[in-house]
């Protein structure tokens, strides 16, 4: 959480780099940088982050050591990343033992770094690497070393187990439903183990994905057949697992609280769809493959990378640009399906002599007519008649303008859609510091804001002190006579600016339809009053207003 002393507006916002004395002694200086838990800007979510990689990875090495044809030929980059993996776990083993006397949970005891050693989480630290530093002393068989690297695992319990007390504390009181809620919907109190939720539930769709990948080479199949079906079993288990979470605890969800009918009304939502396709094929396979030949199906488990739309808001904005856009895009798509027609027609007329077999009746002539608009042309048809020859330099020409029309109408209007959307957030900042101050639940607000649009800290930083300082102005000004306001240059343009964003404001929060009515079907306002109030909707800055 970061802090201006100046005003004493609390945000929550991106990582910074965090402000450590260097004139602190070694030990706490190195503390505070690597693993002090309430520093924000330092490198212990870095280490935790990187440490989970390297564990998965471990995992997947142990995974590919049980393929001959696959470990045998690099069976020494195996040892070289077996050496990295044990290396980067001493070492983070010993740093964790030297700066335990700092650890909060340790410092208050006597012998610190005993009382670490003791510890679960060191445990699980001296299990990761112990098995390497065994075999240098006891003969251990290799399947044995293998089986005793699988603890490296439970290292993972290091970023869970704290997660969990977190979720623990923050849904105590609650129902178990509400929990399994908390978990796998965003919201207040989901905390860090829901993002390790999404987190868990991405990295197996990406594996599976990948897998389906891999799997449609047939020399790879072959290796990892086994590999692959126990992979897609482990996938489905816990794509099942979600669906049925999700909906079973969809009833907290605000519109979805009837029993039958909420779970019904969620089971429709599109992401769930998603979901249930996701895991469809695995099903009809197993227990419809004695009637039917369902192999064609596997090639459908891709559509498991659709299930990554729920973790972005690009999809989401790119459907309101759609929806807000499609008259335009149906009529230009009229216009495209028209000139294909035409272009096809006329090309029938002129090549079916010609090449009776290429342009055989119209339908086959779309096809050329498609590609040669769409500046693709395969050459696997093309006009030989000089007329045809003509046509086909026209149409490309046509092409390129023609089907660069819904591309340049979808890049303009997804832009449109963001500006539209910080405006937004620039009228809740404006509101939210009418006391002055963001409460805590204020904050995550603007940080989830700002996130879905792609908005660094200094960006929100400066939308901040914008609208604070048009907050003030307004506090200032607002209340002189217009005529004392126009006195001054900078008070006319800082009044005449926040003026626009009220008038920006209003337009978010009226009912856009009845105040068109009120407005031009009842002649409220002149035209000219109608047109600048559109034209400043439309500008997001309000730059442009004349």
């Amino acid at each position: 959480m970061d802090t201006d002393d100046s005003t004493g507006i609390k945000i929550l916002g991106h990582d910074h780099r965090a402000d450590i004395s260097s004139s602190l002694p070694l030990r706490q200086w190195l503390y505070a940088w690597l693993l002090h838990p309430d520093i924000a800007g330092n490198y212990r979510k870095t280490i935790d982050r990187w440490t989970a990689i390297l564990i998965v990875g471990n995992l997947f090495a142990l995974v590919f050591e049980h393929v001959p044809a696959i470990f045998e030929p690099n069976h020494r980059w195996f040892h070289l990343f077996d050496l990295i993996s044990v290396g980067v776990f001493t070492i983070e083993f010993s740093m964790r033992l030297y700066l335990a006397p700092e650890d909060r949970e340790f410092n208050v005891k006597t012998w610190p770094r005993w009382r670490y050693l003791t510890s679960p989480f060191a445990m699980i630290d001296f299990l990761a690497v112990a098995p390497f530093y065994l075999q240098a002393f006891i003969p251990l068989d290799l399947r044995m070393l293998r089986a005793l690297r699988l603890l490296r695992i439970f290292k993972l319990f290091r970023i869970v187990i704290p997660a969990y007390k977190e979720f623990i504390e923050r849904n105590l009181g609650r129902t178990f439903r509400q929990k399994i809620h908390a978990l796998v919907f965003p919201s207040e109190f989901g905390g860090t183990l829901h993002r390790l939720f999404d987190t868990f539930i991405v990295m197996w769709v990406v594996v599976s994905v990948i897998a389906v990948i891999l799997e449609s080479i047939q020399a790879v199949h072959q290796l990892l057949n086994l590999e692959f079906l126990i992979l897609d079993s482990v996938a489905v288990g816990i794509f099942s697992v979600e669906y049925c979470l999700r909906l079973y605890c969809c009833v907290e969800e605000p519109g979805f609280q009837r029993a039958f009918v909420g779970r019904f009304k969620q089971a429709r939502v599109p992401s769930m769809l998603i979901d249930f396709v996701a895991i469809l094929p695995f099903f009809l396979e197993a227990f419809l493959h004695h009637l039917f030949d369902l192999r064609f199906l596997r090639i459908f488990r891709l559509m498991r990378l659709l299930k990554l739309s729920r973790y972005t808001d690009a999809t989401q904005t790119l459907t309101k640009v759609i929806v807000r856009e499609l008259p335009v895009l149906t009529a230009s798509a009229f216009i495209m399906v028209l000139l294909v027609i035409l272009t096809a027609s006329l090309g029938y007329l002129l090549e079916h002599d010609a090449q009776p077999d290429k342009f055989e009746n119209i339908p086959q002539s779309i096809y050329w007519a498609v590609i040669t608009l769409a500046s693709v042309g395969y050459g696997d048809i093309t006009p030989v008649t000089p007329l045809g020859r003509i046509v086909t330099i026209i149409l490309a020409l046509l092409g390129i303008g023609i089907f660069a029309i819904p591309a340049a109408l979808l890049s303009s209007a997804f832009t449109d859609e963001l500006i539209i959307e910080r405006d937004a957030l620039r009228s809740k900042l404006y509101q939210m510091l009418e006391d002055g101050v963001f409460s805590k639940e204020e904050a995550e607000i603007i940080n989830i804001d700002a996130k879905r649009l792609h908005l660094t800290q200094e960006d929100l930083n400066q939308m901040i002190d914008k609208a604070r300082r048009e907050r003030e102005l307004m506090a200032d000004v607002s209340s002189l006579p217009l005529h004392k306001i126009a006195a001054t240059p900078e008070h006319t343009i800082e009044h005449y600016k926040s003026l626009i964003g009220q008038i920006r404001m209003l337009n978010e929060l009226t009912d856009k339809q009845e105040f068109a009515v009120f407005a031009v079907q009842r002649k409220r306002l002149t035209a000219h009053e109608w047109q600048l109030w559109q034209q400043i909707y439309r500008d997001g800055t309000g730059s442009t207003v004349t």
